[in-house]
């Protein structure tokens, strides 16, 4: 496989008093080929290791006094600060800091503009690190090495550019999570809204019931005090027998009233645990209402208070775009939506790979 070498100079200064030192980034391949977590990763890791290990030795007009391989952003990079000096000089101190005759002791003369020292060592240097690559099975991809190398500034101001579209990318996940929600609380909404309705004409029915209900029992009480008196004592309410009258005929006469009173009061009954087991079923159904509007409550206000923090990230997000503008904003989702096809992409070919090895 092939990868690009980046490799950024600048400089520094150790404290106010100081004089300046001189710091170098090298990185191999992007966030796409080589990121920190995974495999292709930690190989650029090792190769950036490996070839620290010969920098000194290489370069020893380059006072190196710290490097530092950083492995927590999105690619494996490392950082070299050194300071640049000569000795023996003819004029004032023996020793001196100077980049130029420093690299000149090294063996870079300079020439033309665009072949000063510096850009001399630094492709010296590149390729002292594409030995190390095709070590370890890396090509060295030296597309574009024609451009000048990007100085420190720009390089934070690449990985800036990074870092929005990023967040431009996590801002429009957000707004479309954001509007699912809100999609979500006004359907809640709505159901709660038709729950309690619900509830209420439950409620307005229940109490008729109960109302109905009362009523009933008062009659209840009423049928079964009249059955009492008409079932112990028939004597008192039954009509006497006439004089010269049989029991055929006083039968006869006496039957209809009997079986009148008799349907009424089973009749009564029936109305009355019809009654009772309706309002048992209505009076189920209020509870469950109620329980169902406490819920739908409690789920709305677990979304509002999320709704109110994806409000939070999304302002944050707008003010990005306030400060970068709307035109670089959308060139860098543009640009992060192509980024993560073409890592799906290769993420799909890898599988396939790995399943046809196995």
């Amino acid at each position: 496989m092939k990868r690009t070498i980046s490799f950024m100079t600048g400089k520094g200064s150790l404290n106010h008093n100081s004089r300046k030192f001189h710091e170098v980034i090298i990185q191999i391949g992007d966030k796409d080929n080589m990121g920190s977590e995974t495999m292709e990763g930690q190989l650029a890791a090792k190769i950036l290791d490996e070839y620290m290990k010969g920098f000194q030795e290489r370069n020893p007009a380059l006072r190196v006094f710290a490097a530092h391989l950083h492995l927590d952003e999105a690619t494996p990079h490392l950082h070299i600060d050194f300071i640049p000096y000569v000795t023996g000089s003819k004029r004032g101190l023996d020793t001196r800091v100077s980049l130029k005759q420093a690299l000149s002791s090294l063996g870079f003369k300079g020439g033309s503009r665009s072949e000063t020292e510096l850009n001399q060592w630094v492709q010296s240097e590149k390729e002292k690190l594409a030995m190390v690559m095709r070590e370890n099975e890396i090509e060295w991809d030296q597309k574009g090495t024609h451009e000048p190398h990007l100085s420190v500034l720009d390089y934070k101001k690449k990985v800036r550019e990074q870092e929005v579209e990023e967040l431009t990318e996590h801002k429009n996940l957000l707004e479309h999570d954001l509007h699912d929600i809100s999609e979500c609380v006004d359907e809640i909404q709505k159901e709660k809204e038709q729950a309690e309705k619900e509830r209420d004409a439950v409620i307005k029915k229940t109490e008729v019931l109960e109302k109905r209900f009362s009523a009933l029992n008062s009659k209840a009480g009423l049928v079964d005090s009249h059955a009492r008196e008409y079932g112990y004592y028939p004597e008192e309410w039954l009509p006497e027998a006439g004089t010269l009258e049989s029991a055929k005929s006083y039968r006869k006469r006496i039957f209809p009233l009997l079986k009148k009173v008799a349907n009424m009061i089973q009749s009564l009954y029936s109305k009355y645990l019809e009654l009772k087991d309706r309002n048992r079923k209505l009076s189920d159904r209020n509870m469950d209402l109620e329980n169902r509007v406490e819920r739908l409550r409690e789920e709305v206000s677990v979304i509002k208070k999320e709704n109110v923090a994806l409000l939070n990230v999304a302002y944050d997000m707008d003010r990005v775009v306030a400060v970068l503008g709307e035109n670089k904003v959308k060139e860098a989702i543009e640009v992060a939506k192509h980024l993560e096809q073409t890592n799906a992409k290769r993420k799909i070919k890898k599988r396939c790979i790995d399943r046809d090895c196995r």
